[in-house]
This record gives C-alpha cells, structure tokens and sequence, in this order.
C-alpha cells in the first residue's frame, strides 16, 4: 500500500457512511476557509513583506498544503491547484469586504466542525471529530480522491 492509500484508507474509514460524506464535501471546504481566514488574519511578519505584498500566513500555509499533496500525489496535487488558488482568492477578496475577517473566519471555521461532529454525532465518536481536525490537510485530497475514483482518474 502506497502512502497516498494509507492516509486516504485511515481518513476514509471514519467516512463510510453516505451522509457522512455528503457533509463532509459542505464542512471541509468550510474548515479550510475557515483556517485560511484566520490565518490571514494573523500579523505578517516584515520579512515577508519585503519578500510579496501577498505573502503571508495564509498563503504560507496553502503554499506548503500543495507541497504536501505533490509529495504525496502528483495527480491529486494538480487537482487540488484550483481548489487552493480559489481558497486564496476567495479570502482575499473577503479580506477586502468583510469588516472583520478573523471573526467571519472564526463562524466559518465552527460551522465547518459543527458539521464534521454533526456526521459523527450518530455514532457517539468524538474521538473521530479530533482525528478530522488532525487529519484537515487529507480531507480535502480524500474528497478529490472519492472523485477521481468515481471518473476512473488514477491517482
């Protein structure tokens, strides 16, 4: 079993039943908004601003999320590229609009895990909320994954 299968069988063991992924494919996208408007939020060092106007916390993080998925898969990291500059652009312009990102961050965020324990809550497993939330930067390469898998793209 490669790596790739290994982190994405362990995240998807959690994850069998059906409106579990259904919620899954509302609440991850929701966790990394979140996370990634929080980060954006954060004060940015000066050494970043002498490297990009644009760098920052959030981007940092986003930049090393699809290092991540290279390493763990050249398809999926390709197919996570529109999902990741979208996350950027999206938080960007909420950065621009929204009176206070950290606090719109902060809802996001806590909907998106209300719905990840919304999909364990039947089965009592807590512990499985606290393993999502280790494991947020497989959720999104699983949901891909689920969908490669039903187009027959390899992985």
């Amino acid at each position: 079993m490669t790596d790739t299968e290994r982190w994405l069988t362990e995240y998807s063991d959690n994850h069998s039943r059906t409106g579990n992924r259904v919620l899954h494919w509302i609440a991850v996208p929701l966790v990394i908004l979140g996370t990634v408007g929080l980060l954006w939020s954060l004060p940015i060092p000066e050494a970043f601003l002498n490297i990009s106007p644009l760098l920052n916390w959030a981007i940092t993080f986003l930049m090393a999320a699809e290092v991540y998925y290279f390493i763990i898969s050249i398809s999926l990291a390709i197919g996570m590229l529109p999902f990741v500059v979208a996350t950027a652009v999206l938080v960007a312009s909420l950065y621009t609009v929204v009176t206070s990102l950290l606090w719109f961050s902060v809802a996001i965020f806590t909907l998106g895990i209300a719905g990840l324990y919304l999909g364990k809550r039947s089965r009592g497993d807590i512990r499985g909320l606290l393993r999502d939330v280790q494991l947020i930067m497989i959720a999104p390469i699983w949901l891909l994954s689920r969908l490669y898998r039903s187009l027959g793209i390899p992985y």
